[in-house]
């Protein structure tokens, strides 16, 4: 949305609003039916920190199941009335749905039967798009509707960072995942060779903001990238040192790893809301 803004576009208060409380009505239901259906994966865990391993509350008997799950396919019917208003009411396009749809299956699917995307080793590649390009496009399209270049660009860092950021969170549930049948990349790769990848995807991570900024991203980030380099770099020796082996180390990577993605993001915003 910042970035139509930045470009001339009209913003649409109504559609943001919308827009933006659909994705959050996304993640929730992705987030509960994960309590829900990681139940007995998260039983098994001992190994867990503040960043994996699910909320623990199912765990403790402070909800029950079912209305976890209720809550999950309600906020799931919520975003989809979200879509077909803004479609239909806000005429924001004929992509609109399919988009929005887009989203909600792979969220809502992400640990939930019969699809279980995390189980199968794909559900971190499904986060990366979802997280990334299709918030960032969508909400581009939802204003504009259109898609662009820029958009896509600066969707790529925050694209890497949130798959390591899933990637990360897995090392403490190595053994618990294992146990259970839960096929992801960890799991798939072992967590050395699961580090390697990290330690490949972060580079790549950094790369693709300075690339951003040659084809056409505000010249602010370049100067604002020092801030997720330094955060990279520190993990990258951390890695190096195999400090994912012990626990308050892993737990402090995990840390700078969802500070990489958030931070990314904000500075995105900055740059383009000053537009250098």
């Amino acid at each position: 949305m910042v970035i139509a803004w930045s470009q001339g576009y009209p913003f649409n208060w109504g559609v943001g609003t919308l827009s933006t409380l659909a994705v959050i009505l996304i993640m929730l239901a992705t987030y509960y039916s994960g309590e829900y259906y990681d139940y007995d994966t998260d039983s098994l865990n001992r190994e867990y920190n503040k960043f994996s391993g699910g909320t623990r509350v199912l765990q403790a008997g402070l909800v029950p199941k079912k209305q976890v799950l209720l809550a999950a396919l309600l906020a799931l019917a919520a975003a989809g009335i979200i879509g077909l208003i803004l479609q239909f009411y806000f005429k924001t396009g004929p992509f609109t749905i399919p988009l929005g749809a887009f989203g909600m299956l792979c969220g809502y699917f992400y640990t939930s039967k019969p699809l279980r995307w995390a189980y199968r080793g794909v559900g971190e590649v499904l986060i990366g798009i979802c997280y990334g390009w299709l918030a960032v496009s969508t909400a581009y399209y939802l204003q504009t509707g259109t898609f662009g270049l820029i958009p896509t660009l600066a969707s790529i860092p925050i694209s890497i960072s949130i798959f390591l950021v899933i990637l990360i969170n897995e090392f403490p549930d190595y053994t618990s995942d294992r146990a259970s049948g839960k096929n992801n990349l960890v799991v798939r790769l072992g967590r050395d060779r699961a580090a390697l990848l990290y330690a490949s995807l972060a580079a790549i991570c950094f790369l693709s903001i300075v690339l951003g900024v040659l084809a056409g991203i505000p010249r602010l980030m370049a100067f604002l990238s020092v801030i997720p380099l330094g955060l990279i770099v520190r993990n990258l020796l951390a890695l190096k040192k195999r400090e994912y082996r012990e626990k308050q180390a892993l737990e402090k990577i995990c840390s700078r790893t969802l500070l990489l993605n958030l931070g990314t993001t904000a500075l995105y915003i900055l740059a383009f809301v000053l537009w250098i």
